[in-house]
C-alpha cells in the first residue's frame, strides 16, 4: 500500500513575502485592483510506500521538518491520500 502526500509549504504570516508583494503589484498593474494581497508558497507531492497511515504521516512530517520546510520561517500541512 502507498499514500500520496500532498504537502503545502507557506511562509509564516509574520514573514515578509517579497515574491507575493511582486505578484500583488503585477496584478494591480493588470487591473486587478480588488486583489488585496498575494502570498507565494510551495506544493509538493510525494509517494510514501507504507502500509500504516500513522507511519506514513510520521514520514511526511519528518521530510517536511528535515528538508522541505524551514521551520523558522515556514509552516506546512500534509494531506495523505491512500493509493493502492
Amino acid at each position: 500500500m502507498a499514500y500520496k502526500a500532498k504537502i503545502r509549504v507557506t511562509l509564516r504570516p509574520s514573514i515578509l513575502d517579497v515574491q507575493g508583494k511582486a505578484v500583488q503589484h503585477a496584478l494591480e498593474n493588470l487591473g486587478y485592483s480588488t486583489v488585496d494581497s498575494a502570498r507565494i508558497g510551495k506544493y509538493i507531492e510525494a509517494t510514501i510506500n507504507e502500509e500504516d497511515h500513522v507511519e506514513a504521516e510520521r514520514i511526511g512530517d519528518e521530510i517536511c521538518r528535515k528538508l522541505l520546510a524551514n521551520p523558522v520561517m515556514e509552516d506546512y500541512s500534509i494531506e495523505l491520500e491512500k493509493i493502492n
